[in-house]
């Protein structure tokens, strides 16, 4: 039986959601060229995966964190992601924004978050993980006891990773860059010998193409 990443990954790249073009890479807003591109909002428009999707990050958040009191999604591309999980975990859902409002009560934390309250936090996409953790961070800061964070895709990057143990914030994911270059290998998505360029991007994303 295939395993879940690999379903996902295939998913992925069959609605197009992730677009792999290590010819031809993109550029990111952070300056950084990439083979690939990810927008995993596109899940949302598919209902039979999107179902899935969500479900399996559910069961996951309640496998590994039965007492979770809390879900809240990462502004923008977590939130429908994160209030379908806690719909079916039946749970309050709260989201946090990338900094406070600069208007209103100028909240950043949408939603009610009571002291002490145990919160699993739902992303869409790990890159650097450095706007996940703010996300944590502003959580923690506004009281929260957070449990550990569920996403749907990481690129896997070692910068992220040791930005996750330096917190102390447990990731899980469910599939992974390593595993989607993989099935897009096997299933003819890209070439065999565009595999040196898909694998050498993710161990130096920072400078990778600006070279040539």
């Amino acid at each position: 039986m295939e395993s879940t990443e690999k379903t996902v990954a295939k998913a992925l790249l069959d609605i197009k959601a992730v677009l792999l073009s290590p010819e031809k890479p993109f550029k990111w807003a952070s300056g950084w060229l990439s083979p690939i591109y990810c927008d995993n909002r596109k899940i949302l428009s598919y209902p039979e995966l999107r179902e899935n999707v969500c479900r399996w990050m559910a069961d996951i958040i309640a496998a590994r964190y039965p007492d979770v009191e809390v879900i809240a999604g990462v502004a923008t591309g977590a939130i429908a992601h994160g209030a379908l999980i806690a719909h079916l975990l039946k749970k309050p859902f709260i989201y946090v924004r990338p900094k406070p409002k600069d208007h209103g009560t100028g909240s950043q934390i949408e939603g009610i978050l009571e002291e002490g309250a145990k919160v699993v936090v739902v992303e869409d996409l790990i890159s650097t993980g450095s706007s996940s953790l703010a996300a944590v961070s502003a959580l923690v800061k506004a009281g929260a006891d957070v449990k550990g964070m569920v996403a749907i895709f990481s690129y896997n990057f070692n910068q992220s990773r040791r930005a996750f143990e330096n917190a102390d914030v447990e990731l899980n994911t469910l599939t992974n860059y390593d595993t989607l270059i993989e099935v897009a290998s096997q299933t003819g998505y890209i070439n065999a010998s565009d595999m040196g360029l898909l694998k050498e991007w993710r161990y130096s994303p920072a400078t990778w193409g600006k070279n040539e």
